[in-house]
């Protein structure tokens, strides 16, 4: 009975440490696939104005806000975009290439660790609304534009160009819309200078629809340039 006895409790103490072990593995593996929830972004400055197209077609939304007082300077030619930083944000993509998904939205970046070019549209830094998308979270994990949000006019864009020119861009406004009430006419408008839009999703994530209800977008105006 002895024996009996302590082989039970040597069994116990080894499998109750198992446990805890599993347990806790679990636990961190259900977490993980939780959506964290990115910044809470600030809608800056007034609602979109339109604002008188150029000759070159586009679509984008205007600059407004407290940063449309920034010095603007002259468009560059195109050329296509290779890297978005964001140094206030500390990000850092190279870029993909996304053009229409068969329902005519825009197509999202397959990696979820690189933001994306919208092709129809101008490239950063030519005149018109070139737009730049990127996932908030994947799989319950922040991606690149996670903290999109945290951004305030004033700070600083800067896209590389194949050109080798870098097209710097400053944050006019940030706002956020529902999905379902997304102002396409407004974001997408031409404009009569250089202007860049960043997107992403935003607002309290469902987890049984597995959605975000918002989009964040960041609008910003060139003004300046350098090799």
């Amino acid at each position: 009975m002895d024996a009996t006895f302590a082989r039970r409790r040597t069994i116990l103490l080894v499998t109750i440490p198992v446990l805890l072990i599993v347990g806790g593995l679990l636990l961190a593996v259900g977490l993980t696939r939780q959506q964290p929830a990115p910044p809470r972004a600030v809608d800056s400055g007034g609602p979109p104005v339109s604002m008188p197209a150029g000759p070159k077609t586009g679509s984008s939304a205007p600059s407004t806000g407290a940063g449309a007082h920034a010095q603007h300077v002259a468009a560059l030619p195109a050329s296509r975009p290779v890297r978005v930083t964001i140094p206030s944000i500390k990000v850092s993509s190279t870029l993909e290439e996304l053009g229409l998904a068969k329902d005519k939205t825009m197509e999202t970046p397959r990696d979820p660790a690189k933001a994306g070019w919208f092709t129809p549209g101008p490239t950063p830094g030519a005149q018109g609304p070139s737009v730049i998308a990127g996932h908030v979270t994947w799989n319950g994990v922040p991606s690149v534009f996670f903290k999109l949000g945290d951004l305030a006019p004033g700070d600083r864009i800067d896209v590389q160009r194949q050109d080798g020119r870098t097209a710097r861009f400053t944050v006019d406004r940030i706002a956020t819309y529902a999905k379902d009430d997304f102002p396409t006419v407004a974001v997408y408008r031409n404009t009569d200078q250089a202007a860049l839009r960043l997107i992403t999703c935003g607002g309290t994530y469902s987890k049984a629809d597995h959605y975000y209800p918002d989009n964040v977008v960041v609008y910003a105006t060139l003004t300046g340039s350098h090799t």
